[in-house]
């Protein structure tokens, strides 16, 4: 285990694909104290690429999300290393043999993290950025009784059909690799896992992002510098962790379970928790239409587009433009207490396009 996080041993855990995990465990951080209720509880999973220690940017530059007066509890997601993963697992479900495992999955399994490790009684919010916003909208079908509001920005309710199309390209361009071997791989499949970043980093930003070169905000020149960028940050990872969530990130679905049985529109009209749903408008995976069809079948849903060029990137934790941190701080204030609306400062809008 370490330093900087703590681990709840799950045991054996029964999984919607009907495999059980034997041993599996959830990696997490809490960040304040719980109090004699046990429900001034903020929970926040995390993103496809993302640990606890990126969750640490939201809390830095949030205001709302104060340790002081917040118990939050950050949730790292099955397969990204941390949690049970193919890179931590024993044989027989190590590597390639990791079992899929769904959003639902994971969210049963941080309520018992919550209930039974913590002594959690109910959740203020739930919140996060992309697959942890998808992790949002799971809370609200899954324990409607127990979530009082979400906030999922840049993400979506169920996975769409042409995210589901993003995700089997970047997924062929790691596989075609000659090194992956099936994932029975011996050293790392760097020339996939480069290939995997290369091709991602033209779904992560919107086409305008690339026309204003507003990639020399981050440092880079040329968009051929951030792809390098984008390269070498995914020979970090395990190739057999990023399929694997992938795969849960396919499968999206908040009626894909017992509770709904594939009806969508009924797990929307289950989520009673208030929201605030915000897409970012050019965002590649997670389009404003999808949330805008989301918000009309929940009760008390309310959708807060966020113009800016940036696309699904326009969120990241690490971004050094405070704007959307700014707008989305204010939408946790009201979600905790209950204010006015936040209207989008000058900022909040998208850059105008140069000649």
């Amino acid at each position: 285990m370490a330093a900087d996080h703590a681990v709840f041993e799950l045991g054996e855990t029964s999984l919607q694909c009907g495999v059980s995990l034997p041993a599996a465990r959830l990696a997490y951080r809490t960040y304040g104290t719980l109090d004699a209720s046990g429900d001034n509880v903020i929970v926040m999973p995390t993103f496809y690429t993302g640990t606890h220690a990126r969750n640490e940017g939201y809390l830095r530059r949030m205001p709302a999300l104060d340790p002081s007066r917040w118990f939050i509890v950050s949730i790292n997601l099955f397969g990204n290393g941390l949690s049970s993963s193919p890179s931590n697992t024993a044989p027989p479900f190590d590597g390639p043999r990791f079992p899929p495992v769904t959003l639902f999955d994971n969210v049963a399994a941080q309520h018992r993290l919550l209930t039974e490790g913590l002594g959690v009684e109910r959740v203020a919010l739930v919140l996060g950025w992309s697959m942890a916003g998808c992790q949002a909208y799971q809370w609200g079908a899954q324990y409607p009784d127990l979530v009082d509001a979400i906030l999922p920005f840049c993400a979506s309710a169920r996975t769409s059909p042409h995210n589901q199309v993003f995700l089997e390209g970047v997924k062929a361009a790691l596989v075609a690799d000659a090194a992956f071997a099936g994932g029975d791989y011996d050293t790392p499949p760097e020339t996939g896992l480069r290939a995997f970043g290369r091709v991602y980093a033209g779904w992560a930003y919107s086409q305008t992002f690339y026309r204003e070169r507003l990639h020399r905000e981050l440092g880079f020149e040329t968009w051929e510098e951030l792809l390098l960028d984008w390269e070498r940050d995914h020979l970090e990872w395990d190739a057999n962790d990023l399929l694997a969530k992938l795969r849960t990130w396919q499968q999206g679905d908040i009626s894909a379970n017992e509770r709904y049985r594939g009806d969508f529109v009924r797990a929307l009209g289950g989520i009673r928790a208030r929201a605030i749903l915000v897409p970012c408008t050019t965002d590649l995976y997670f389009p404003p239409e999808d949330n805008a069809v989301e918000a009309r079948h929940m009760p008390n849903a309310e959708l807060r587009p966020y113009a800016s060029a940036w696309g699904h990137c326009a969120a990241t934790p690490s971004r050094e433009d405070g704007d959307f941190m700014r707008f989305l701080d204010r939408c946790v204030s009201e979600l905790l207490e209950g204010r006015e609306r936040p209207e989008p400062s000058a900022g909040d809008r998208v850059r105008p396009m140069r000649p």
